[in-house]
């Protein structure tokens, strides 16, 4: 992963203060989602709440794996391998990247600055990078 120590340090800081709205953020992201591409809706069969929290632990252990992505990319192989069972395709990746940025900065207000949003970005592209790979092996 490309991360610079400083997009490290705002990655982590930033999540700090979305953790406590965990809930929230998931909300906003997942109503962001199925508002850039409504097809998606059909691939979540199950509670949503219990899916953002899914979501929220994912990023979570994302966000703590950041100086140590050796232990992340194993977990994102695994999320790789049960998302094509569910039916996600890698062009579902732009849409969920663009919801997570727009949840950041609608949770994050004026501290969503550039550099936060680019670390972010960058982390997301390592993310869907990883996933999209193990889903074309």
């Amino acid at each position: 992963m490309s991360l610079t120590p400083q997009q490290v340090t705002l990655i982590t800081q930033s999540f700090k203060k979305v953790e406590p709205i965990s809930l929230k953020a998931a909300e906003i992201f997942y109503d962001t989602l199925f508002s850039y591409d409504p097809t998606l809706k059909r691939l979540f069969k199950g509670d949503m709440k219990q899916q953002g929290r899914k979501l929220m632990a994912m990023v979570s252990a994302a966000v703590n794996s950041l100086d140590s992505p050796d232990t992340l990319v194993p977990i994102l192989k695994e999320l790789a391998k049960r998302h094509v069972s569910y039916g996600v395709k890698p062009s579902h990746f732009t849409p969920v990247c663009n919801a997570l940025l727009h949840t950041l900065k609608v949770g994050l207000g004026d501290e969503f600055t550039p550099q936060v949003r680019d670390a972010w970005a960058t982390m997301l592209h390592f993310v869907a990078d990883t996933m999209k790979a193990e889903m074309a092996a």
